[in-house]
């Protein structure tokens, strides 16, 4: 008989300090297989703060992170990466001058350890084509695989970051403020985009858009100074009055 599943990501007793100042104090918060958890929260609550300690690019103060059952509280991020993690950024990361299927072939590139040679074009390698055009079909931008990065509207870019993620054939996926400065009709195609995803990744979501959030989420954590003052379903977070009066205030109406 098979037990319960064991969380993709799992974080426990997480603090990080600067100095005096506690930016994430003693969170613990798991993202399920195939589960999309928001963690959401006013500005300076310490989301990006925490989204760096996961990805391995803020090394925690205390505490343990676990990906996949593995302790990569001490990884690199390439390590975490090889451990089945990857991430899409607040700020978008691609390389404009570079198309489409080229700034995807080269995140494949990564992932299978190759020497990174910007100037090789690696979309010419077709080692590297398959799973960059199946990232790019997935993530519905097949039609403009070639055109050069720099010429995609703001939501095409998130989604060109999101095509990048699954490159790499994570196991869970951060994101980072997908929805930051993309209009409602980009949003409501990304919110159709991540709803296609679910349930094939762990995602966890860092989101200010509460349509978004509450769209998509089966999950919803809430930081408010660094703790988590709630966990629960979209309705449970919705009526919490904590959460009310820390954060959603009308927006829960």
């Amino acid at each position: 008989m098979t037990g319960p599943a064991a969380p993709m990501i799992a974080l426990s007793g997480l603090r990080k300090s600067f100095g005096a100042l506690r930016v994430t104090d003693d969170v613990s918060l798991d993202v399920m297989p195939g589960e999309l958890h928001a963690l959401i929260g006013p500005n300076g609550a310490g989301k990006t703060t925490l989204i760096h300690q996961i990805a391995g690019t803020l090394r925690p103060s205390e505490g343990r992170i676990r990906i996949d059952g593995a302790d990569v509280t001490r990884a690199t991020p390439q390590a975490r990466s090889r451990a089945g993690l990857a991430r899409t950024f607040q700020i978008t990361s691609i390389i404009p001058s570079l198309d489409v299927l080229g700034n995807v072939a080269l995140a494949a590139q990564a992932r299978a350890r190759r020497p990174l040679r910007l100037f090789d074009r690696a979309a010419q390698d077709e080692a590297l084509n398959g799973p960059a055009r199946a990232a790019v079909a997935a993530v519905g931008l097949a039609a403009r695989a070639r055109v050069p990065a720099g010429r995609l509207s703001h939501g095409e870019k998130r989604a060109l970051e999101l095509a990048m993620a699954l490159a790499l054939q994570p196991k869970a996926i951060l994101l980072d403020e997908p929805m930051a400065g993309v209009g409602r009709d980009e949003s409501d195609r990304l919110i159709e985009l991540l709803r296609s995803l679910k349930g094939r990744y762990a995602i966890l979501l860092v989101e200010h858009d509460m349509d978004a959030v509450f769209a998509l989420a089966d999950r919803v954590s809430v930081l408010v100074y660094g703790r988590l003052i709630a966990t629960g379903t979209p309705a449970e977070v919705r009526r919490d009055p904590a959460v009310r009066a820390a954060y959603l205030g009308d927006e829960a109406a």
